[in-house]
């Protein structure tokens, strides 16, 4: 007797674990020491490889099982000591890394692999497994690449004829990882595009299930603890016992919370996820500028929001590329100012209170003040006279801000740090920037742990509460009447710390009526906006609250100067601010941001 059984139900599972394969096989790729591997990473490599044909096989994926099954003869001769491992190789195997990854895409929806590029790579792995030793000279290396970009086959340095490509040209060939901010170069580019797909299921331990039935089960018992104290109340003569019935609501209290954070707790992800795909962009943009570049890490085991890594990955692409580009110096420059000849880019992150904070140092060169300062002018950004280094800083997050000499397909048109920002800042973060020339750049992205629940301060605008991200406030104070000045045609500005601020009067935005139109009657809060500093006056400050984020605009509308809502403790609903927006809504020219 026979059947056929319907493989499809189980592609999930095999698109998961391939995925997987892949980041370990990269990994360890780009971790072995080629003059001395450690057989354990050989033979792990080659059981990557293994898995993915087998299951590939399985599941009715022959593309993939076909490429595999030559990479794993090559990977199995380099394990066995039957040919030393090269740069080549590896740069082989990589290349074979993002074609199974293409591929893997394509079965999940995406454009499909041009066979010419697969036919070459096999081509290239035979090529390999047949000769004796290996060729010393490495391949072109690949270039700057993520993990999730589009594989593309360059054509760049391919001579070709009536007849075709050339034996020569042929033969240079590889297969590239094309950066999504490169633009291709000029020549045949056959791109292997992703259409990333969201991910509708995840993976959660069974410790964290059976930690969610417990705490469900506690949830059970003090509702009915409370239900049995209010009807004994109800339906006898007894007087209600406020003691009990406080100290079981307590109970609830804490119940809910425990619950709330387990919850979360199956959101979270590591941030490995995401830093583990930096290390080949590191590797391939270091070998393309010709530079020595050593990428450490720190804090991988941190835990963020799915929903913050996915939309985290790549504001982080932007920021490595600028360190690896702008911030370490050539070879040349690093032996003439007593340095290492290899740099070090330092990607770490850590929990800091109720947030994630993500830091990415170099030691290189720093930031040039006075070119900087010049390019401003150039460009007819205003500058705050004498200012401060951080106001000097803050300049390379302006739109199309850059002091790149020469367009390349790294880095230089001026895109890429102001969208960092305004991303981050629409996940309810904030990055800050510090810089010593001659030493190195340190540039800190703060995030919140999630994007269902944020921290913020409660002000109070005539009768109406409205919420402010705790994240972009820097200090409340109340100023005093002469700190605030008037400018004709400019509205108010505050003198705070060594520097006039916009003040920004929220009953005005939302015209409502004030307790007082007088700053120093009220509350100023010091905000981190896309415009700068500025200072929202409030009636006043009702404290700090952790809040639920509903979406406005799925249940209502979208509402200027407003991101949000939240549901209050007594039932009633107020609004979370979009800061930058609110100060553009002010429409006082010094808040226009300088383009």
């Amino acid at each position: 007797m026979s059947f056929d059984m319907d493989m499809s139900e189980f592609h999930a599972i095999f698109f998961e674990e391939a995925g997987e394969h892949l980041a370990s096989l990269e990994s360890l790729l780009l971790g072995l020491d080629r003059d001395n591997p450690d057989p354990e990473h050989l033979n792990a490599i080659f059981r990557a490889a293994h898995s993915i044909k087998g299951s590939s096989s399985t599941f009715g994926f022959p593309d993939m099982a076909a490429v595999t099954h030559d990479l794993e003869t090559l990977l199995d001769r380099v394990r066995k000591n039957e040919m030393p491992l090269s740069e080549h190789i590896i740069d082989v195997t990589l290349g074979a890394r993002d074609v199974l990854l293409a591929q893997l895409a394509s079965h999940q929806g995406g454009e499909a692999v041009p066979d010419d590029v697969v036919t070459h790579l096999i081509a290239q792995i035979r090529a390999l497994v047949q000769t004796e030793h290996a060729p010393v000279a490495s391949a072109a290396p690949a270039a700057a690449a993520v993990a999730d970009a589009p594989v593309a086959i360059s054509a760049q340095d391919v001579t070709t004829d009536e007849a075709g490509v050339t034996a020569d040209a042929e033969a240079a060939a590889v297969v590239e990882v094309a950066s999504a901010a490169a633009t291709p170069a000029a020549g045949n580019v056959v791109k292997l595009s992703k259409t990333p797909t969201s991910e509708s299921s995840i993976r959660v331990s069974v410790e964290k299930v059976d930690q969610l039935i417990n705490l469900v089960g506690e949830l059970v018992i003090t509702q009915s603890m409370l239900a049995q104290t209010a009807q004994v109340g109800a339906v006898s003569d007894e007087k209600l016992d406020h003691e009990r019935l406080n100290e079981r609501l307590q109970q609830l209290e804490r119940n809910t919370r425990e619950l709330q954070e387990s919850v979360m707790s199956i959101r979270m992800l590591p941030v490995s996820s995401v830093f583990n795909r930096f290390p080949r962009l590191v590797r391939d943009l270091a070998g393309k500028l010709g530079k020595q570049i050593e990428l450490r890490t720190e804090g991988e085991a941190t835990e963020i929001d799915r929903g913050v890594v996915e939309k985290i990955s790549d504001p982080l692409t932007h920021l490595i590329r600028n360190s690896v580009d702008h911030g370490i110096e050539t070879e040349a420059e690093r032996i003439a100012a007593g340095k290492p000849v290899k740099g070090v880019v330092n990607l770490s992150a850590c929990h800091q209170g109720g947030s994630v904070v993500i830091e990415i140092t170099d030691d290189g060169r720093g930031l040039n003040r006075d070119k900087l300062l010049a390019k401003a002018r150039e460009r007819g950004i205003s500058v705050p006279e004498n200012p401060t280094d951080q106001d000097v800083w803050q300049l390379i997050f302006a739109p199309g801000f850059s002091t790149a000499d020469a367009v390349t397909d790294v880095s230089g048109r001026g895109v890429g740090m102001d969208v960092v920002k305004r991303n981050i800042e629409q996940l309810g973060g904030r990055v800050d920037l510090h810089s010593l020339p001659g030493q190195g750049t340190t540039i800190s992205i703060r995030l919140p742990l999630t994007l269902a629940i944020m921290d913020g301060m409660s002000v109070g605008i005539s009768d109406q509460t409205y919420i402010v991200p705790l994240t972009a406030i820097r200090e409340s104070l109340r100023p005093r009447a002469e700190d605030v000045k008037s400018v004709a045609g400019s509205g108010r500005v505050v003198y705070v710390r060594g520097e006039y601020l916009p003040l920004v009067a929220l009953h005005q935005v939302f015209d409502l009526q004030p307790r007082s139109d007088r700053p120093e009657q009220g509350i100023l809060i010091i905000v981190d906006t896309e415009c700068g500093r500025a200072a929202l006056f409030v009636d006043d400050l009702l404290g700090q609250r952790q809040v639920v984020i509903k979406s406005l605009e799925s249940n209502y509308r979208k509402v200027p100067g407003i991101s949000a809502a939240t549901i209050m403790g007594d039932g009633s609903v107020s609004m979370i601010l979009d800061v930058s927006e609110v100060v553009r809504l002010s429409k006082r020219p010094p808040l226009a941001c300088a383009v």
